[in-house]
């Protein structure tokens, strides 16, 4: 079976940055999802309830504050439409 980069890539790094919890794994990998439903291509469109659905995430500002932490860390490049009408972008770094 052929490894997937980006995910093993993404697991090496947190693996020693403190920083990263459990909540961040949990939207990492629901966005990682959205990755895969599009093929492996970059950008991702989300809507932020199906991705706190995916990721088990309960509260809005646990949600902005792992995305935002992700986007801050250099883990994804998040880029919000601030408009409910229109998708936001996520971006997943190639490992």
């Amino acid at each position: 079976m052929e490894q997937v980069k980006e995910l093993t890539s993404f697991y090496s790094a947190i693996k020693n940055d403190n920083r990263i919890g459990t909540t961040h794994i949990s939207l990492y990998m629901a966005l990682f999802q959205f990755y895969n439903l599009n093929n492996f291509c970059n950008p991702v469109y989300i809507t932020r309830s199906l991705v706190m659905e995916l990721a088990k995430i309960s509260g809005l500002a646990t949600y902005h504050k792992c995305i935002r932490d992700l986007n801050e860390f250099g883990y994804i490049t998040y880029l919000p439409s601030y408009n409910p009408a229109i998708m936001s972008k996520v971006i997943l770094l190639k490992g």
